[in-house]
């Protein structure tokens, strides 16, 4: 019976709040959700045996085609960090160098992997533009009411 009575105080506490926050903290919701579906099959493609690794264009991949799928994931990455934490480009950049960093150094411990630095290079650039370009899209789109 307890718990029902905290259920109804959610309710209630939600039911009180202007619509335009709701659909703010849904659309946070959604975010970190999509945030942390991106960080997942980041995770995957970098530590799965090259034989189980996901690919876009075949097994024979270009140099360039590698290049840029490593690019634009964490481009994904950092521009979806930079609308969960918006006015933060600081700690949306340093969260994509984090994860750049750690899953290459969790690739050490793989033994069909090395650690590369032009590849942490590759990732965190695309993470930081990511990052920058979310953030000129947010100085254009209208603020929340507070």
């Amino acid at each position: 019976m307890q718990q029902l009575h905290v259920f109804n105080d959610i309710v209630s506490y939600h039911s009180d709040m202007p619509n335009d926050r709701l659909c703010f903290s849904m659309r946070r919701n959604h975010l970190m959700a999509a945030a942390g579906l991106c960080l997942a099959l980041i995770a995957y493609a970098t530590l799965a045996r090259l034989v189980g690794r996901p690919v876009i264009v075949g097994h024979a991949e270009t140099y360039w085609a590698i290049i840029i799928e490593r690019f634009s994931i964490y481009g994904l990455l950092g521009f979806l960090l930079s609308f969960m934490l918006p006015g933060r480009i600081a700690a949306a950049c340093s969260l994509v160098i984090v994860v750049a960093i750690g899953l290459e150094l969790a690739q050490t411990l793989i033994s069909d992997h090395a650690f590369a630095s032009i590849d942490v290079l590759q990732k965190t650039a695309g993470g930081i533009v990511g990052v920058f370009l979310a953030q000129t899209i947010l100085t254009f789109l209208p603020r929340p009411p507070t």
